[in-house]
């Protein structure tokens, strides 16, 4: 009977590093008990290396489709058949769908996630963000950052090619001018609560707004430095949720 089960169980999962603490796995595995979703699972694949996608998850036929976090976003990209237009444009993918015919098409859904979480934010001021961090899900909010028509540009430790400002160059003027900032670092993640980005927090008001991309713990020591400045704070939960739905329909499609 148990394999008989097996093989029409629909299984989807989270590709990561380190992803024992996954936000999606609690979600889908509630969302499938709130809504009477029977033969469906979620799990975690918890990868030294991206590689063992193709030598080890691939193999797996009752997989039907996956999301990826870091630090996969980007390099699993070659692994996959097809690229969805907006993955494509954006250079990552959150979202990995397995067609009937057993093609693996790659999707982004956090840059949904992200733009419909802070379009309700935005005043007339908000004209230009900054983005920390370089890594796949920093180009999904670039990606939603520019269909809102706002400039952004990306901090980083190092100078890159995309790279406008290192840490140790974010002046009090640069804070003024960039009232949206973002942070898509892990930095403040559970348990590291005590970091945050090197940024001049002092500088930071109510014109503000700072989005936290993490979303445990809930009020990051980045988003509690802004708080205490009167700006407007928001963490990473809403958007994790969007993008699972949007996932979902992307897999039942």
């Amino acid at each position: 009977m148990a394999e008989k089960h097996d093989r029409y169980m629909r299984r989807f999962g989270l590709i990561g590093k380190d992803i024992s603490y996954s936000f999606s796995r609690n979600y889908f595995k509630n969302k499938f008990e709130a809504e009477h979703i029977k033969n469906t699972s979620y799990e975690n694949f918890d990868l030294e290396n991206i590689a063992l996608f193709n030598t080890k998850l691939k193999q797996e036929t009752t997989i039907k489709g996956f999301n990826v976090t870091i630090p996969y976003k980007e390099s699993v990209m070659p692994f996959l058949d097809k690229l969805n237009k907006k993955a494509k444009a954006i250079g990552a993918v959150n979202t990995i769908k397995i067609t009937k015919k057993g093609k693996y098409v790659g999707y982004n859904t956090d840059y949904y996630g992200f733009k419909k979480t802070l379009k309700p934010f935005i005043k007339k001021h908000h004209k230009k963000a900054l983005i920390l961090g370089t890594g796949g899900a920093s180009k999904a909010i670039a990606y939603a950052l520019k269909s809102l028509d706002i400039e952004y540009y990306f901090v980083s430790r190092n100078v890159g090619e995309n790279v406008k400002y290192t840490y140790n160059e974010l002046t009090d003027t640069i804070i003024n001018a960039h009232q949206i900032i973002i942070n898509s670092t892990p930095l403040g993640t559970f348990p590291d609560i005590d970091l945050c980005p090197d940024i001049p927090y002092q500088e930071i008001s109510k014109q503000h707004i700072l989005f936290d991309l993490i979303y445990n713990p809930s009020e990051t020591k980045f988003l509690r430095l802004g708080k205490q400045n009167n700006a407007t704070i928001i963490n990473g939960e809403r958007m994790l949720e969007l993008q699972a739905e949007k996932s979902w329909s992307i897999w039942n499609k």
